[in-house]
């Protein structure tokens, strides 16, 4: 589902993400903050919520939580931490320390690579609980034989994002989730590995008619553990409400698991409010208040962040910044601005770097990289040898010329392909008339057929864009 309506219906999503802090230590003790290990290993008394046991806040997770706070352009305030009181099985102490009504970061945003912003409402600090494994049936507690109980995860520093109900798509919140992740590891906060539970998402969907201000009524979809996944959630629990509606009954607001093997989400409890988890302030704990100084400190140590760094590559390259989404991602921009710098065509450059270096650059220079692409865009090397030289160049280094020799790869003569297309015109002369006579819908499609009759017999060593260039002569004769 790509569209923001679903048959005369909007959806309406607001994202949780919660990432855990890159940290040597846990949030409020010295117990290791790492994944995997043994279970129970990286423990100590406050993990296991020992009697007598007190919390010490842990500076380097608070100055992550500030740098999330400000790459997120939110408002860094005195904040107060709270017990959050609920059943934790794997939560010894019965209660989580989170923030309530006073979190560390406040009213932020978030661009989207479309440009779009989406609010953000807050970003706090808490300790994540334990992990349960429910052994035998299905998985779940209610068919389980009996569960087991790993505390490594205990305590470790959380922050908790909080996203405004601004999405309106699938689409759209993985573009969220996508951007945050790559804002959280671009500030060296978290290494945002969904698939080891370092960062997760909970799921607020409602729908309401389109047109409508109201927002109908949500529910909370959890684990999820992957882009995919975050879509398939969406897209079913958007259905599942509208099919409810429109058979006259109501939306129950309700916490909902997402199984990834049905494809459904499965009630858990009807969702709890505020009130529910009786909160009130961490008496073990003082206000968390950082000086103005160390902020500014913080702010003037961030890098560059990828939406900047989307711009700088647009400018450089002559195109949108929601173009230059994926070489960003990949980390490439800098690699690519360097090349295009030297003088390389930018629609090559990422071209090249989008499609053929998926793996990295490897051995790849900017010098060999530019003179590559000048091989190619002066005609001695078509577009499929340029890309065999590349393979080499990422693989083992070298020199362009030196490696296009080696293969034996020479610009074919112009007349000796004017010559070769003009037999491939007359073994397809429907084909010829269709390119000629039809819109430019049928001109391309027809022009990568000639193309690739040409490839063929020229094994490749063809330029394609010469040969297109000799087909639109032709017919325009």
């Amino acid at each position: 589902m790509t569209s923001k309506t679903l048959d005369g219906w909007e959806i309406v999503i607001g994202l949780e993400v919660h990432a855990e802090l890159a940290t040597a230590t846990k949030l409020f003790s010295s117990a290791q903050n790492v994944f995997g290990g043994e279970p129970n290993t990286n423990i100590d008394p406050v993990s296991l919520g020992l009697p007598g046991s007190l919390p010490v806040l842990n500076q380097k997770a608070v100055e992550l939580a500030i740098r999330v706070g400000l790459a997120l352009n939110c408002r860094v305030q005195r904040s107060v931490f709270a017990r959050k009181n609920y059943f934790y099985p794997d939560m010894p102490k019965a209660y989580q320390i989170s923030q309530f009504d006073l979190p560390i970061n406040e009213g932020g945003w978030l661009e989207l690579p479309d440009g779009q912003r989406i609010g953000i409402e807050r970003a706090h600090l808490e300790e994540d609980t334990g992990k349960s494994s429910h052994v035998g049936g299905g998985g779940r507690i209610h068919e389980a034989d009996y569960s087991l109980v790993d505390y490594n995860r205990a305590g470790v520093p959380l922050i908790e994002i909080v996203g405004a109900p601004d999405l309106r798509s699938a689409e759209e919140a993985r573009s969220y989730v996508s951007e945050l992740r790559s804002i959280l590891v671009a500030i060296g906060a978290s290494d945002g590995k969904m698939e080891e539970g370092s960062m997760r998402v909970d799921c607020n969907v409602s729908v309401r008619p389109e047109g409508s201000e109201e927002f109908g009524t949500r529910c909370e979809v959890k684990n999820i553990n992957s882009l995919r996944s975050l879509g398939r959630a969406i897209e079913y629990e958007a259905q599942r409400q509208v099919d409810i509606i429109t058979s006259g009954q109501e939306v129950e607001q309700q916490t909902r698991h997402w199984d990834e093997a049905d494809g459904r989400t499965h009630t858990l409890r009807s969702k709890e409010e505020a009130f529910d988890y009786r909160y009130f302030p961490e008496p073990d704990l003082v206000p968390l208040d950082p000086s103005p100084e160390w902020i500014t400190e913080i702010q003037e140590s961030l890098p560059e962040l990828p939406r900047q760094r989307r711009i700088n590559l647009a400018e450089a390259a002559g195109i949108t910044p929601q173009e230059a989404t994926l070489v960003v991602e990949r980390n490439l921009d800098e690699f690519a601005i360097a090349v295009i710098e030297k003088g390389a065509d930018p629609t090559r450059v990422l071209v090249h770097l989008e499609n053929n270096l998926a793996d990295g650059i490897g051995e790849l220079t900017t010098e060999s990289f530019a003179e590559l692409i000048s091989l190619e865009t002066s005609g001695d090397l078509s577009a499929t040898q340029a890309k065999t030289v590349l393979a080499d160049l990422a693989d083992k280094g070298g020199d362009p010329k030196e490696i296009a020799a080696h293969h034996g790869f020479e610009a074919m003569d112009t007349s000796e392909l004017e010559t070769l297309i003009e037999g491939i015109l007359a073994d397809y002369p429907e084909d010829w008339t269709a390119f000629v006579e039809g819109d430019l819908e049928e001109r391309k499609k027809k022009s990568g057929f000639f193309v690739g009759q040409v490839m063929k017999m020229t094994k490749g060593q063809a330029d394609g864009k010469v040969v297109n260039d000799i087909l639109l002569h032709r017919a325009e004769s």
